[in-house]
């Protein structure tokens, strides 16, 4: 089921629809099959298309983390509660909150 779910988000790649929701979607699948590599080439190219979306950025975070990457995880949660706080997303902002404080 996911790998044909891959497939058809890669497949939209680079159309008309391409843009922050579908990277997002295509790395949260990614990020879900265990591919936490590929997943956060996805959601940077999420985050270019929209810097403020904080779910990208809490799901980077993640994604950096499950690559033993704690500096690139921080720095990702860092920036996702700015562009949080700016939007007014208050839950998200908290759990990355609490994501940085675990993390240190």
């Amino acid at each position: 089921m996911s790998s044909s779910l891959i497939a058809g988000l890669r497949a939209q790649c680079g159309g008309p629809r391409d843009g922050a929701l579908l990277r997002f979607s295509l790395g949260n699948a990614l990020f879900g099959e265990g591919q936490a590599a590929e997943a956060i080439d996805e959601l940077r190219r999420a985050l270019a298309f929209d810097p403020a979306y904080s779910a990208a950025w809490k799901l980077l975070g993640k994604a950096c983390l499950a690559m033993d990457d704690r500096t690139g995880a921080a720095e990702a949660w860092r920036q996702g509660i700015a562009a949080a706080s700016q939007r007014g997303d208050k839950q998200a902002e908290k759990e990355m909150t609490v994501f940085l404080r675990r993390l240190a």
